[in-house]
């Protein structure tokens, strides 16, 4: 069940077990007690894409809820990599989309087709629109979300402007983020198809999650934060009513020239922020990560697939 109802509860705790990001790495060790890596053994099958998805399980007293986040660029590797891990998805409540770019929606009809029920699909409205990269290098069209499609495939789509939550009050999904830094301006060259013609995207339909545990504080999880993470983080606290960030995951989108100048002001503004933990995946690209690594070397984890971590 779905609650328009922003008020988030606290829950015991929050397992969130990637199952796909552009990276993965057999030999990486531990290196928090936050962070579980599988034995060579477990690992060596996965694989990894340009693309995103997790899942996330929160434990609150006996119940626990299941949810994915995103569902990557292919159609099997994410349904691959769960299988590798033992980590069934037959039982998830809901399906969540962070946006409706190609690279965290490729998995979506097989989740369905296997699942034999219906699974709530929790999306912005703008998350089906058509889209384009209109670069120096020419026009590249976007695969669009075909919602009859899914429906036929067993989604039950709830569209959702706004914030919502999920495991009975526990997770939060944004909705449409506010967006206040200066320095957080989305992604140039996107465009929409609206009213009959192509206009500049804002991706307004970009969202994230966000789990509230108990004692430790905000654990924020994004898919690209076209938002800025940053703005992401803020609206987290803001719309929960909870200022202290346990750990922000995901992708931040600071990969390529154009982000560039965005990397400094987003790793300082984190580290004012002050999260205990900070794992950059997906998008946020090489130079944004090492960046990170350098000035929060303590908080900041290296992210691979298979990775499953325990707040």
């Amino acid at each position: 069940m779905i609650i328009t109802d922003i008020s988030l509860k606290t829950a015991d705790r929050v397992e969130i077990s990637v199952l796909v990001d552009n990276y993965i790495d057999i030999f990486m060790p531990q290196k928090t007690p936050v962070d579980r890596r599988l034995p060579f053994d477990a690992l060596r099958h996965l694989l990894a894409e340009h693309g995103f998805s997790c899942l996330v399980r929160i434990f609150s007293g006996k119940q626990e809820h299941a949810v994915l986040f995103d569902t990557g660029l292919s159609r099997d590797c994410m349904a691959w990599n769960a299988a590798q891990l033992g980590l069934p998805l037959d039982g998830i409540e809901a399906i969540v989309l962070s946006h409706g770019h190609f690279d965290h929606t490729g998995g979506l009809e097989a989740v369905f087709t296997g699942a034999g029920r219906q699974v709530p699909l929790v999306v912005h409205p703008d998350a089906f629109l058509r889209r384009r990269m209109n670069g120096p290098k020419g026009i590249a069209d976007f695969p669009q979300l075909d919602a009859f499609a899914l429906k036929k495939a067993g989604a039950d789509i709830f569209r959702r402007p706004g914030p919502s939550t999920l495991a009975a009050g526990h997770l939060l999904v944004t909705g449409e983020v506010e967006r206040t830094t200066c320095f957080e301006t989305g992604m140039p060259g996107m465009e929409m198809h609206v009213d009959g013609a192509w206009a500049p995207d804002p991706i307004r339909d970009d969202q994230a999650l966000v789990i509230n545990v108990r004692d430790k504080g905000l654990v924020v999880v994004s898919g690209c934060a076209h938002a800025g993470i940053i703005n992401t983080v803020k609206y987290a606290q803001e719309i929960s009513g909870t200022d202290h960030v346990h750990a922000v995951l995901g992708g931040f989108h600071l990969t390529g020239p154009a982000f560039a100048p965005r990397i400094a002001p987003t790793v300082a503004a984190v580290k004012e922020i002050g999260p205990d933990y900070v794992v950059p995946m997906h998008c946020t690209g090489w130079d944004a990560i090492t960046r990170f690594m350098s000035a929060m070397p303590e908080q900041c984890i290296l992210n691979t697939v298979g990775t499953s971590y325990m707040f």
